[in-house]
């Protein structure tokens, strides 16, 4: 794969049996971002450390974001910042909703700016921390192919998705290579 990609977890990090840590185990040329504190995310910190890594890591950089993550990237992109080659946003949540974790701070109110770069918001219908019209206007706002999976929870762990290979073929897509279909 050409593409750098970056996974960027939410809130308390991916553990090992959700989808972008399958991913990792199966591409081991994938990068984590590393954030200071995973459990009590603050939107400025979890921007910036997205800025240094894009910029030690370079434009070849497809992000693959869940959840929380979403958002730091949304926040991000509201600013200048390095250029990127695309991202996958999965899961966004809602910052002004009712579920969205107290300890998550600065993530609200939500930039609507569209991005400079090619990206693909995936939905569930049920997902618990982002109403379907709250992630079609995200989409919307930023100018995002939206993908919607059907009733498939927060799209992590607890989905049962294993690999995901629709999300992955997904992340090929963005990253140029449409004629993958699932992980290595």
């Amino acid at each position: 794969m050409s593409s750098i990609v970056l996974t960027f977890p939410g809130i308390g990090n991916s553990g090992p049996e959700h989808w972008q840590s399958l991913w990792e185990q199966s591409n081991p040329e994938f990068v984590r971002i590393s954030q200071r504190d995973w459990n009590n995310p603050v939107c400025q910190e979890w921007s910036s450390v997205l800025e240094r890594t894009v910029q030690r890591l370079g434009s070849s950089v497809v992000l693959v974001a869940h959840s929380l993550a979403c958002l730091a990237v949304a926040h991000w992109a509201a600013m200048p910042h390095s250029p990127i080659k695309a991202a996958l946003l999965v899961a966004v949540p809602n910052p002004d909703g009712p579920s969205f974790p107290a300890e998550a701070v600065g993530f609200s109110p939500l930039p609507k700016q569209r991005f400079s770069f090619p990206s693909i918001v995936v939905a569930s219908t049920n997902d618990p921390y982002g109403s379907r019209a709250h992630t079609e206007e995200c989409a919307s706002a930023w100018g995002s192919r939206l993908v919607n999976i059907g009733a498939a929870g927060h799209i992590n762990a607890s989905s049962g998705l294993g690999q995901w290979s629709e999300g992955y073929t997904l992340l090929r897509q963005l990253c140029g290579d449409p004629s993958s279909t699932g992980p290595a």
